[in-house]
């Protein structure tokens, strides 16, 4: 029996198992693929405090031995489904075995919808990103293109004219799909030029991205455009869908919670990507888990 399980080895499950242990808490983290999450793809991140430049690599190896440290005890497993007992405590069943815990945080995260095409994957820090925020200031200068026409795009593109000299938006469709105020903005910015119609069919380059070509669904045409960059903003996927049954989740399936990370179900607490929110970093993700950390030893003290 623990104290804590955390459902998720990112920089949110990280922090919440960081902030619980030194609250002298027993914690168990579960991670179905590798710890680090997202970030620990990222070439570079330059957005924490008082943390000049550090891969997301070394960031999250620097979090699991700090975590370790402190005790924090790890199995590997996809969580299949969290079920409450008739004494308050919880089951949190894996595919290889059954754990209980006082309490849960789930920090499962979500991942950037890929475009399923070929060099994609090699080329993610190579010119390929998916997220504005993080890598945005990389391309300083430069021109740089981006994928999609809904709210993130358009949020993206208006950032990304600050300080690129062009943002070129390929869209699939004959119009944009996002709220009327980003939508005047976008089409009222001279730096951001959109191009309607197209499908991207092929990330053009060796060793990283020099280009991308797509195919024209109003003529049938090719149309093949030199870049330093891409960002891909086609939404993001949750992977909450063990959790549907004991917590709510919004239509875009992420997790609804308070202001303290609880749930509709006491007890359980849901924090970084995962949950509904505006916006998705490693800050953000790290601030998620000190709230849920005080929240959860709350809960711990008066039950």
């Amino acid at each position: 029996m623990f104290d804590v399980i955390v459902i998720g080895g990112g920089p949110a499950g990280m922090g919440a198992a960081l902030n619980l242990l030194r609250s002298g808490r027993s914690v168990l983290i579960l991670e179905k693929e590798a710890f680090g999450g997202q970030m620990a793809t990222s070439p570079r991140i330059e957005n924490i405090p008082g943390i000049k430049s550090i891969s997301g690599m070394e960031f999250s190896d620097q979090l699991f031995e700090q975590i370790t440290d402190l005790g924090a005890e790890f199995e590997l497993g996809e969580v299949a489904k969290i079920k409450k007992n008739d004494d308050g405590n919880f089951e949190v069943i894996t595919s290889f075995d059954t754990y209980q815990s006082k309490a849960v945080v789930i920090a499962t995260g979500c991942s950037h919808r890929a475009m399923g095409l070929p060099k994609e994957e090699k080329f993610v820090g190579k010119g390929i990103s998916y997220c504005a925020v993080c890598d945005g200031a990389f391309y300083k200068g430069k021109e740089i293109s981006i994928i999609g026409d809904a709210n993130t795009a358009l949020q993206y593109a208006l950032l990304l004219s600050n300080y690129c000299t062009k943002v070129h938006m390929y869209c699939l469709f004959d119009r944009l799909f996002a709220d009327k105020i980003l939508i005047d903005r976008v089409l009222n910015n001279d730096k951001i030029d959109i191009t309607y119609e197209v499908n991207l069919e092929e990330f053009i380059g060796v060793d990283h991205l020099e280009g991308l070509r797509f195919h024209s669904n109003k003529d049938d045409s090719e149309l093949v455009v030199n870049t330093e960059g891409v960002f891909i903003a086609i939404g993001q996927i949750p992977h909450n869908e063990p959790f549907k049954d004991i917590v709510n989740l919004n239509e875009k399936g992420f997790i609804i919670t308070d202001v303290n990370m609880s749930t509709r179900e006491p007890g359980i607490f849901a924090i970084g990507d995962c949950r509904e929110k505006t916006v998705r970093q490693v800050s953000t993700a790290l601030g998620d888990a000190s709230v849920a950390a005080v929240s959860v030893d709350r809960y711990l003290r008066t039950r």
